[in-house]
């Protein structure tokens, strides 16, 4: 950061040491001392207020499972770094989609972005792994392999391409919604016009469903679903209730079809000039993060359905899960081909 303009600060103590400087020595000479010790009066003050902007965007409110994680990262880090970072919070979006903002993380733009990964295949391909339907048996199966040995290799995939990947976090598993009918065979997604996130794993295997696919940015799906543009959507029962869903839509269905990580990215190059302690105080702080995430995605898991159904939503709780595998068995073929059997294979044996 470069020094700012700065008045000269009105430090009683460092002028009563000018004023006694002067006194016993010439005037040439006291005139140099006061202009030392007032420079170092200047930069004393000056690097005792010192503080980094760090900007951090989310699609979600400040009161949802993302917002749990960027507040609780924020906080950790300023107090972790003596108030050296200062991390400004951004919410629903104000510092544009998902994409658009990985984009300008990547590119020095931004600083940082706590995302879905969603969008991420289009700038680190092999994390579209994670996105496979019916991957992830349960939240502990999925914790387990971001936290151990295969998400921790996925981490280190992003500093080829400009990015530092501190932690996974989770959006949480995904299900779908709409205004036509209930879900419950596959037969039933069917010509249904639903909207999608930017992910090619995605895409593929909702029109294996049969599912009409629309792409687009999560802060338009709120008007599109009001308008009727598209039928339904997909997210984790946290995206649904903090983003107020139920007043769109009326059909929910517990398909649990996709699992959704989260991660926190921080611009390669700026966290690269951090000292080793500040690195440390970031990496300890995403982590906080994501424990209040993942406690925030527990609670709402819990309450979720009792309030959407107090809301006049039609839920249907239990599907036979192997008929939805089933369906999506040509595309599975096609994914295996991709990312390697062997891949999904180490994934789906994680204890």
């Amino acid at each position: 950061m470069s020094l700012k303009a700065t008045a000269i600060p009105q430090d009683a103590c460092a002028w009563m040491q000018v004023r006694q400087l002067a006194g016993k020595a010439t005037r040439a000479k006291s005139l140099a001392l006061a202009a030392a010790a007032l420079m170092g009066a200047i930069i004393s003050m000056h690097g005792a207020s010192a503080q980094t902007i760090i900007r951090i965007n989310i699609t979600s409110p400040s009161d949802s499972h993302l917002g749990a994680a960027i507040n609780t990262f924020g906080d950790e880090v300023e107090k972790r770094t003596d108030g050296r970072y200062k991390v400004q919070r951004f919410y629903s979006g104000a510092l544009g989609s998902e994409r658009e903002a990985v984009e300008a993380v990547q590119l020095g733009a931004q600083e940082m972005v706590f995302t879905s990964t969603g969008p991420i295949p289009n700038f680190v391909p092999e994390v579209k792994i994670l996105d496979l339907p019916f991957l992830f048996r349960d939240y502990q199966h999925a914790r387990h392999t971001l936290d151990g040995p295969v998400g921790q290799e996925l981490l280190k995939k992003f500093e080829d391409r400009g990015f530092k990947a501190l932690a996974w976090g989770e959006n949480g598993f995904r299900h779908m919604t709409n205004n036509k009918h209930p879900i419950k065979q596959p037969e039933d997604l069917r010509g249904l016009k639903m909207r999608t996130m930017e992910n090619p794993v995605h895409i593929q295997a909702y029109k294996g469903f049969g599912i009409i696919p629309t792409p687009m940015a999560f802060s338009e799906v709120f008007t599109a679903l009001q308008q009727g543009t598209v039928d339904g959507q997909e997210n984790p029962l946290s995206i649904i209730t903090s983003n107020k869903f139920d007043q769109v839509q009326k059909y929910l269905t517990l398909t649990g079809h996709v699992y959704s990580p989260s991660v926190f990215l921080i611009n390669k190059a700026l966290y690269d000039k951090m000292s080793d302690v500040d690195k440390q105080a970031f990496l300890e702080a995403a982590r906080e993060g994501v424990k209040a995430n993942r406690a925030r995605v527990d609670a709402d898991e819990r309450s979720a359905v009792a309030y959407l159904r107090s809301k006049g939503m039609d839920v249907v709780e239990q599907i036979d899960k192997s008929k939805f595998q089933a369906a999506l068995a040509p595309v599975y073929r096609e994914f295996e081909k991709q990312l390697g059997a062997d891949n999904i294979a180490r994934i789906r044996n994680v204890q």
